[in-house]
């Protein structure tokens, strides 16, 4: 009966084990920052946001629950945000001028944990959507002014944890290297207080799965 108790829980083991697959990915990010009913309008002129561009780079682990049904737990690190620029006046007697720009960055660095659920409509090819917890490690503004000494300046007022709501696809090479790529959708702000700032992001990359 031992015997036989033990054969079965290998047996468990084993098809446990030939389920999962685990790999490492990495690839392109483009974010978008958006600030949505700014409070008033000298804020607006901040709010014209142009995309940040970064890598992404981390591992994940996908087990199978049927032969076309799998979910994916991840382990990402990236960078978000966006920068804009601001015109600069300048009192020259009883006149205004323009005396230049001033350039804001935005940057929110991230260990991202994706959790999804994967449809394999062929072997090659999957759609998966999920839920993406992004976990503040750093977030600051940078700027190409300096005041008080300072051109770079950490935000407080940031959630430590954002969760963004995704949907992609992936394309596997052969059994090893596959590509896939995602979009992840700012629907919450990514503030405690103040200015409502939503985060969207599109991302591409390769990967490759070691089993």
């Amino acid at each position: 009966m031992k015997k036989i108790i033990l054969l079965l829980l290998m047996a468990v083991s084993s098809l446990t084990l030939a389920q999962t697959h685990f790999g490492v990915k990495a690839g392109y990010i483009n974010s978008s920052l958006d600030w949505k009913d700014s409070p008033d309008t000298f804020w607006e002129d901040f709010s014209d946001f142009d995309s940040k561009s970064y890598f992404y780079v981390g591992g994940f682990a996908e087990h199978f629950l049927t032969t076309k049904l799998a979910l994916q737990g991840e382990l990402i690190y990236t960078e978000l945000g966006g920068k804009t620029a601001v015109d600069l006046y300048d009192l020259v007697g009883n006149e205004i001028i323009q005396g230049g720009t001033m350039e804001l960055k935005y940057k929110y660095s991230q260990i991202q944990v994706p959790i999804s659920a994967k449809y394999y409509i062929i072997d090659k090819f999957s759609v998966l959507g999920g839920f993406n917890f992004g976990f503040n490690v750093d977030s600051k503004i940078k700027s190409d002014f300096t005041i008080n000494g300072n051109s770079s300046n950490k935000l407080e007022n940031v959630k430590s944890i954002n969760v963004f709501p995704f949907i992609g696809t992936e394309f596997h090479f052969n059994k090893n290297i596959f590509a896939d790529a995602r979009y992840n959708f700012g629907i919450s702000n990514i503030n405690k207080e103040g200015i409502d700032t939503r985060v969207s992001f599109f991302q591409i990359g390769l990967g490759y799965r070691f089993k």
